[in-house]
C-alpha cells in the first residue's frame, strides 16, 4: 500500500493507513476521503526553486512530469537542482532514478513547494551509487499548509560509496519524507542528517530505514527539530544489521524542542542487531528550552525572544553546519533563519 498506487489506481484502500505500524503517525486513509483530481498541466512560468542558480542541470517539475532520468560518470562535482512545485491543486505523482557511476560525484540540491488548496502529491526516487561513487543530497520541504506530500527515496549502494543527506521541512497537512538505503558494508559510508521546523498545524514525518548487509558499514544520523501551536513531527529511524554484517558502526541520535503545550513529537528509533561484532547506539530527547540557558542570556541584558531565538538558531544550526556544499549551506541557513524569526 502505498500513495502512489493510490493515485495510480484511484483505489483508496490503497492509502497506507494508521493500521501500518510504519504509518500509524500519519495516517493517510484516514485523512483522505476523496481524492483530488488529477493535477492540469501548468502553463505558466515554472518556479525556479531555491537551489537553481548552484546547478550544472535545474530541472522544474510542475505538477508532475514524464519520469526524469540523471546520470553522471565525472569526478569532479556535478550539481542537479531538483525542483518539484504543487499549484492549483489536483493530485499527481513523480517519478525520478539517479545513477552516479563508479567513482562519480554528484550534488543533488532537491526542492519541493506548493501552493494549491489540498493537492496531493507523490515522488519516488531511486539512487544508486557505483564503487567509490560519492553524493550529496540536499532537501529543502516547503510545502503548501493544506498540501499532503510524500516522498520516498530508494537509495542502494556499491562498496566504498559515500552518501549524505541533509533534509529541511517546515512540513504540510501531511507530509512524509522517507528515505530507504540498502548498505552493502564494504567501506561504504552514510550519513542521514534532518531538521523539522514546526508550527500551526503542520505535520511532517521523517523516517528513515539503513540495512546493513556487509561487513564494515558505517552510518551516522542526526535529526533535531522544533515544534509550537498545534504541530506534529514524527521520527522514525531503523537500522538493521543483518547477519554476517560485522564491524558495523552505526550510531542514531534525535532531539526535539516541544515549545507548546499543544504541540507533539512521536519518535521511535530502532535497533535491529543480528551480528555480534559491532559498534551500534542511538539516543532520543525530547523536551523545552534549557531554562538555565535562559536565564544566563537575560542576565546578560538580551530580551527574552531574542535570547530564545539564539538558543532555538543553534539548536537547529548544528545539522545545518554538517551541510558540505557551501552554497547549498548558505542557502540553508537563511531558509531556517526566516522561518525561526516567526
Amino acid at each position: 500500500m502505498s500513495l502512489a498506487a493510490a493515485l495510480r489506481t484511484g483505489d483508496l484502500a490503497q492509502l497506507p493507513s494508521r493500521r501500518d505500524e510504519d504509518w500509524r503517525w500519519t495516517d493517510l486513509r484516514g485523512l483522505l476521503r476523496v481524492l483530488p483530481p488529477p493535477s492540469e498541466p501548468y502553463d505558466g512560468e515554472a518556479p525556479a526553486g531555491p537551489f537553481a542558480a548552484l546547478a550544472d542541470l535545474p530541472i522544474h517539475l510542475v505538477n508532475a512530469s514524464s519520469p526524469i532520468v540523471i546520470r553522471t560518470a565525472q569526478a569532479a562535482p556535478y550539481v542537479v537542482a531538483l525542483h518539484l512545485a504543487a499549484l492549483e491543486g489536483g493530485s499527481h505523482a513523480a517519478e525520478a532514478r539517479i545513477e552516479v557511476a563508479d567513482g562519480a560525484h554528484l550534488i543533488l540540491l532537491e526542492s519541493y513547494e506548493g501552493d494549491g488548496a489540498g493537492y496531493v502529491a507523490n515522488l519516488d526516487l531511486k539512487i544508486s551509487l557505483g564503487a567509490g561513487a560519492r553524493c550529496e543530497r540536499i532537501v529543502l520541504a516547503a510545502d503548501g499548509a493544506d498540501g499532503v506530500s510524500v516522498s520516498i527515496a530508494d537509495v542502494v549502494l556499491s562498496p566504498g560509496a559515500d552518501f549524505t543527506q541533509t533534509v529541511l521541512t517546515d512540513g504540510a497537512r501531511r507530509q512524509r519524507i522517507e528515505t530507504r538505503v540498502t548498505h552493502p558494508g564494504a567501506g561504504a559510508t552514510v550519513r542521514l542528517d534532518g531538521a523539522y521546523l514546526l508550527d500551526a498545524q503542520r505535520h511532517a514525518d521523517l523516517t528513515t530505514v539503513v540495512d546493513h548487509k556487509g561487513v564494515d558499514g558505517t552510518t551516522a544520523q542526526l535529526t533535531k527539530g522544533v515544534v509550537r501551536d498545534q504541530a506534529r513531527a514524527v521520527f522514525q529511524g531503523r537500522i538493521v544489521v543483518e547477519t554476517g554484517a560485522d564491524r558495523t558502526d552505526a550510531r542514531m541520535r534525535h532531539q526535539a524542542l516541544v515549545l507548546s503545550d499543544r504541540a507533539e513529537v512521536d519518535a521511535k528509533p530502532e535497533l535491529l542487531i543480528h551480528a555480534d561484532d559491532v559498534q551500534c547506539a542511538h539516543g532520543n530527547t525530547v523536551g523545552a528550552l534549557d531554562e538555565e540557558a535562559m536565564f544566563y542570556m537575560r542576565q546578560r541584558g538580551i530580551p527574552e525572544a531574542e535570547a530564545r531565538a539564539l538558543l532555538i538558531s543553534a539548536f537547529v544550526g548544528e545539522v545545518i553546519d554538517r551541510i558540505a556544499f557551501e552554497p547549498a549551506r548558505e542557502i540553508a541557513q537563511a531558509w531556517a533563519a526566516d522561518r525561526l524569526r516567526t
